[in-house]
């Protein structure tokens, strides 16, 4: 069964994380990290947010046509204007099971929750359409290849957050050597988040090595 390609960064995100032999990401992905900062890319991108001075304001508040864009939108309307990174860190695992739930109920996957031993939550993920997945990473090595000017920005900024995560299986040691400069411009074209994205998880790395 083809199924349609998901509206919004963080769906595909999501999606392009997904291991299908596991039913989940690979262990040690910043998924809430990489949502959080997909769903900013996103009203950025569409004009929502803006950058000023380095901190994420709103700009046109008009719907979003998301439920879950609106629900990030909405909390940085009613908060002073803060750093993009105070954002990438905040109410990542909220915004990361409202696009699970998004994606099972859009027909892009089946999700399967149950409990270990029990007691521990957990899930499991199965793609209605495997090809999916290989229709994302399709669209990775095309931003990658064509000529920027012909690049979509929101394939340009699945790419950008895809290296700034630190995402496994997308983008290898010699992908990321041989189109460093590609790398570069597709970042630049996505806005502030891929930075902010590093920083968080660089912030995140020295604490917990503190």
């Amino acid at each position: 069964m083809t199924v349609e390609m998901p509206d919004t960064l963080p769906q595909r995100i999501y999606l392009l994380a997904l291991d299908p032999e596991r039913g989940k990401p690979p262990v040690g992905t910043h998924l809430n990290e990489l949502v959080r900062a997909a769903a900013l890319t996103d009203l950025y991108l569409s004009g929502h947010l803006a950058d000023e001075k380095g901190r994420a304001v709103v700009a046109v508040r008009h719907p979003c046509h998301d439920p879950v864009l609106e629900a990030v939108l909405e909390e940085l309307a009613s908060s002073k204007p803060r750093k993009w990174q105070h954002w990438v860190g905040r109410r990542g695992r909220q915004t990361t099971l409202a696009v699970r739930e998004q994606i099972a109920n859009g027909g892009w996957a089946r999700v399967e929750e149950r409990k270990i031993l029990g007691l521990f939550p957990t899930y499991r993920m199965t793609p209605r359409d495997p090809r999916l997945r290989g229709r994302l990473r399709g669209r990775v090595s095309a931003a990658l290849r064509d000529p920027l000017s012909r690049v979509d920005p929101v394939d340009a900024a699945l790419v950008a957050l895809t290296e700034a995560g630190k995402l496994r299986g997308v983008l290898d040691r010699k992908a990321k050597r041989t189109h460093k400069r590609r790398l570069k411009d597709l970042a630049e074209r996505t806005g502030p988040l891929p930075k902010a994205l590093k920083r968080t998880l660089e912030a995140q790395n020295a604490a917990a090595s503190a």
